[in-house]
């Protein structure tokens, strides 16, 4: 195992995995080429993350803004999801990876949505990791539709109209998923990309140059040492 310091580790690490495309692209492969090398560090990275205690790891698979790509494309990732699911199931089930989905997973076609839910309900009842799948997921949409469920609830007496945030968190995706403390981003890229929008307002944020294919366990435990120097103090000061 990768060696990690002493110190408070992260009980929830969320990932926007970027830079698949750039990845093929720089070896003149097709972008699918790409997305199945990511897939493969997709291992190595729940690997480490189970072996240094991380409880909740979030990964940024699908965005709705997605859809908008080639359909070959699109096609091709759907496909790639099914055929990792099959082939790695049987050892995420056994290292006791709980494997959860946020997102609009309705307007997923049905073949995906159902291998999905396989794997949802086969590793229910484990503890070791949550790996939580963000699939045709977006902050934006997550709060829109988390709103209309409340306002469903107030019209049926359920709630009342005076609401608080965490009344509204509990009509979330990720309603039973403490929030973030560490955000990942590869390739670079300095932004957030509608992921986790309300859950990250206190996350401490690590973006290293490397594309996706390329991050590793080493990478992984750079940004949690580097997560371990932060001082997060959620709008106060130092108490020093």
């Amino acid at each position: 195992m990768e060696e990690v310091k002493k110190g408070i580790i992260p009980q929830h690490v969320a990932v926007i995995m970027d830079g698949n495309g750039r990845w093929a692209k720089k070896r003149r492969q097709p972008r699918l080429a790409g997305h199945r090398a990511g897939a493969k560090a997709i291992r190595g990275i729940v690997e480490i993350a189970t072996e240094v205690g991380v409880e909740y790891l979030t990964l940024y698979t699908f965005s709705t803004e997605n859809w908008r790509r080639p359909q070959e494309e699109v096609l091709g990732l759907m496909q790639l999801f099914e055929e990792q699911l099959e082939k790695d199931l049987d050892e995420l089930d056994r290292q006791g990876v709980k494997i959860r989905v946020i997102g609009r997973l309705d307007e997923v076609r049905e073949s995906t949505r159902n291998a999905f839910l396989r794997a949802v309900e086969r590793t229910k009842d484990n503890s070791k990791l949550n790996l939580i799948i963000a699939l045709n997921y977006s902050g934006r949409a997550e709060i829109l539709d988390t709103a209309k469920a409340l306002c469903a609830a107030v019209k049926e007496g359920k709630e009342t109209s005076d609401f608080d945030e965490e009344i509204f968190s509990r009509y979330m995706y990720t309603s039973n998923i403490p929030d973030p403390e560490l955000l990942i981003r590869t390739s670079g890229e300095m932004r957030i990309s509608n992921f986790l929008l309300w859950q990250i307002a206190y996350a401490e944020i690590w973006i290293t140059d490397k594309l996706w294919p390329d991050f590793s366990k080493k990478d992984f435990i750079q940004a949690i040492a580097d997560f371990q120097t932060r001082r997060r103090r959620f709008g106060g000061l130092d108490e020093d």
